[in-house]
């Protein structure tokens, strides 16, 4: 299995108002929907999906362990909740969501229990998100390199994040970027919008483009009908190396999610 290049992200989205996204995106076409215990709308996103008759068998469904289920004997029971929630008997992908707070839980630990659920069958693959290369080198050792699906990172042109890249790439595992518009930030930036208008594109679609045509996976959010089918059509644009360089000057490593207690070492 791959990773989807493209999808849905959930984040911040509650109740009626996810409900209402997802249902539109899968209208519009979308596949892939990303979610996480900690978000607190599973439940409703289950909805969404029984909701639109769409077959299981079709869509993309990643959620992610929250810190309070990493050890051995929670997270299990915590995936098979978020699968009751989500009204299905398996999720495509469950990633850690953020390391353990002062390695509280080992990676070792969470790794072979996420290992231990993928066996048993409840979810298709497993990665980790928000992990810096010290954790990712901890991940692989305890599950092997093989079996990390991606590293979902925050990632856009302000915070391009080369060093976890190129060692997740070197070792073979895919990044899945999240804040890709830089909560909206680069949808303003002078250099995207001129690349927008040179492609009769959307700033939006610029930077999904650039991110995609890097390999990277991304999980734009939208609940506005017109921006979640622009969004879409990301996948139609190609950028020139001109564009893709203009966009590489933007890097100035502003990270925009780096919550006290939670953040770990970043590189």
């Amino acid at each position: 299995m791959t990773i989807p290049a493209f999808g849905l992200g959930t984040f911040r989205l509650q109740d009626d108002v996810v409900i209402h996204s997802v249902k539109t995106a899968l209208e519009l076409g979308y596949r892939t929907i990303d979610t996480a215990q900690i978000y607190e709308n599973e439940a409703a996103v289950g909805q969404a999906i029984a909701e639109s008759g769409i077959e299981r068998s079709e869509l993309f469904v990643t959620t992610k362990i929250w810190v309070e289920n990493l050890s051995a004997e929670k997270l299990i029971p915590s995936l098979k909740d978020s699968l009751f929630k989500l009204r299905t008997d398996y999720v495509d992908l469950t990633l850690i969501h953020w390391p353990s707070p002062g390695a509280a839980v080992s990676v070792k630990e969470s790794m072979q229990a996420l290992m231990a659920a993928k066996e048993a069958g409840l979810t298709r693959q497993i990665g980790i998100s928000n992990f810096p290369i010290a954790l990712m080198k901890e991940a692989i050792e305890a599950v092997g390199v093989e079996n990390i699906a991606t590293n979902q990172i925050e990632l856009h042109p302000y915070l391009q994040n080369e060093q976890v890249v190129e060692f997740a790439q070197e070792q073979g595992i895919h990044i899945t970027s999240y804040m890709t518009l830089a909560y909206g930030e680069a949808l303003k930036d002078e250099v995207i919008k001129a690349i927008a208008q040179k492609h009769q594109a959307t700033p939006a679609q610029v930077v999904l483009a650039w991110a995609m045509q890097l390999g990277y996976a991304v999980i734009p959010s939208s609940t506005k009908r017109e921006n979640l089918a622009g969004n879409l059509h990301a996948q139609d644009l190609t950028l020139d190396r001109e564009d893709m360089d203009k966009i590489h000057a933007l890097d100035r490593a502003q990270r925009m999610v780096s919550p006290e207690g939670l953040a770990p070492s970043w590189d």
